[in-house]
């Protein structure tokens, strides 16, 4: 027989493990279990471990609202975040409901059970489990592989090519001619990272990308850690990060020549007036149209002055046999290329689910809250800010699940169906990003709306308001408390 659990959790890393924390703290009475499909906990974290890896957010937001950042970088190395993690399942004992080793390939709900029969891949075995609520915290990306885009003359290429994503201890670049190929938050990780050992390492750039530099650490955080008690000193630096994020943000939307300016000043000021900032650094899009890279310390910046590393903003005509030959007729000497071009996306983890027997296309649906598809009873999903840290929106999210869990046994709910019964709900895209990587896969992605509660906010306030305290009782939501039949 299938094991049953009240809520199974899909997905062991950052968000995964806080799902883990709401679940048990504030429904303690359910029983639950976190499906993982790798063998290891940390999702990104442990995912990730090409040179230099960190946050592009600082930990006093990135990390979990109940346990507080207390190493000294606020700008922190993944296996640090990794650490976190792992030290998070252990103390409150989240790690003992993790299965590991068993990726979800399908899940389908039964109105008549009030059920989800979810079908997992356990080495050669295939597992079924049941659940009455269905939480996904298996990410937004393609685990198995990242975006690789097809380059000619590849197959002639007699060094090493490899994507991030699929980095090992292995890959030696010490004394090398290393091109990283990308401008985005890992190509500047990279850059710096490998500069140290590499005979050199230039970033290899199609256009620009807003860069900014940031200390590593917050000597704001630092004092109030000496003066006050940890919880209340990391909750202050919390909200004065996330309320002066919400600040910049909003800047950048109303005024973004001023901000641009004010960026590319800070490049010019970091580089020095004889570098080419207008080719290199100058974007052509406005601030936050995509997410802003983060340079803690600016060791971007101070490679490129070492002449350690150097940033070429050009198009790749073809490989060669020892580097890459570009458009404009300059060729790159390479004994290693680091293809930084981006995350696939994927939708639910590529989990297939059916309702009712009727197979639900993500891409037709409307997101409720940011989270809930229409016409998907018993179901969330964990997903982060785009202009902000990922788990400001995780806790909100899984605090908002609880609630709604609490609501329904309260009641005698045993379905809750976001419904599209508004006719003056216009869809939109998923989210309003032009970077390459949201583009390419916006097809797939499921539509939010234009108005409440279908409308995405980006906004940690607004959603606070509406999640933490907001009504579970609207127009769009269904409850249903007789089984119908499947």
């Amino acid at each position: 027989m299938a094991e049953h659990f009240d809520v199974l959790i899909v997905g062991a890393g950052l968000s995964g493990i806080g799902a883990g924390y709401h679940l048990q703290t504030n429904c303690p009475a359910k029983t639950y279990a976190i499906l993982e499909g790798r063998d290891r906990i940390g999702g990104t974290w442990d995912l990730f471990r090409y040179p230099g890896v960190r946050s592009d957010s600082d930990m006093f937001t990135l990390g979990y609202r109940f346990k507080p950042w207390t190493e000294a970088k606020a700008i922190a190395d993944g296996p640090s975040i990794l650490k976190y993690i792992k030290d998070t399942a252990a103390e409150f004992g989240i790690d003992r409901h993790i299965r590991f080793n068993h990726k979800v390939i399908a899940s389908s709900w039964s109105s008549g059970t009030a059920r989800w029969t979810v079908t997992i891949a356990h080495g050669d075995e295939t597992l079924t489990f049941t659940c009455n609520f269905l939480l996904m915290c298996s990410g937004y990306y393609n685990y198995d592989a990242g975006y690789a885009p097809s380059f000619p003359g590849t197959d002639r290429f007699k060094g090493e090519i490899v994507h991030p994503q699929k980095w090992t201890d292995a890959i030696d670049y010490a004394g090398k001619r290393v091109v990283v190929i990308g401008s985005g938050a890992t190509a500047v990780t990279l850059v710096p990272s490998m500069a140290d050992q590499a005979a050199h390492v230039t970033m290899l750039q199609r256009s620009p990308t807003y860069v900014v530099a940031r200390p590593a650490s917050d000597d704001v955080a630092d004092r109030l850690r000496r003066w006050l008690p940890q919880k209340l000193a990391y909750m202050i630096v919390r909200w004065r990060n996330v309320l002066r994020g919400m600040y910049v943000y909003q800047l950048c939307k109303r005024q973004p020549a001023k901000i641009k300016g004010m960026i590319i000043g800070g490049v010019k000021m970091a580089l020095g007036p004889d570098y080419d900032v207008a080719k290199h650094f100058t974007p052509s899009y406005n601030p936050w149209d995509q997410r802003m890279c983060l340079v803690p310390d600016g060791d971007l910046f101070r490679a490129i002055k070492s002449g350690r590393a150097s940033v070429v903003t050009d198009q790749i005509e073809t490989f060669t046999e020892t580097g890459i030959k570009l458009k404009s007729g300059e060729e790159l000497p390479a004994d290693l290329v680091v293809t930084a071009t981006g995350l696939d996306l994927a939708v639910l983890g590529k989990m297939t689910v059916t309702v009712n027997g009727n197979l639900i296309d993500p891409a037709k649906a409307m997101t409720y809250k940011g989270m809930m598809y229409s016409d998907v009873p018993n179901m969330a999903v964990v997903m982060g800010y785009t202009n902000a840290s990922w788990t400001l929106k995780c806790d909100l999210t899984c605090e908002y699940v609880c609630r709604l869990i609490n609501h329904m046994d309260r009641n005698g709910y045993a379905e809750a169906t976001p419904r599209r019964n508004d006719p003056s709900v216009v869809e939109e895209a998923w989210v309003n990003f032009s970077s390459g990587y949201i583009q390419r896969s916006i097809g797939k992605m499921p539509k939010q709306g234009s108005k409440a509660p279908w409308r995405l906010n980006q906004n940690y306030v607004k959603d606070l308001l509406a999640l933490r305290f907001g009504s579970l009782e609207d127009a769009a939501m269904t409850y249903s408390k007789i089984k119908e039949d499947a």
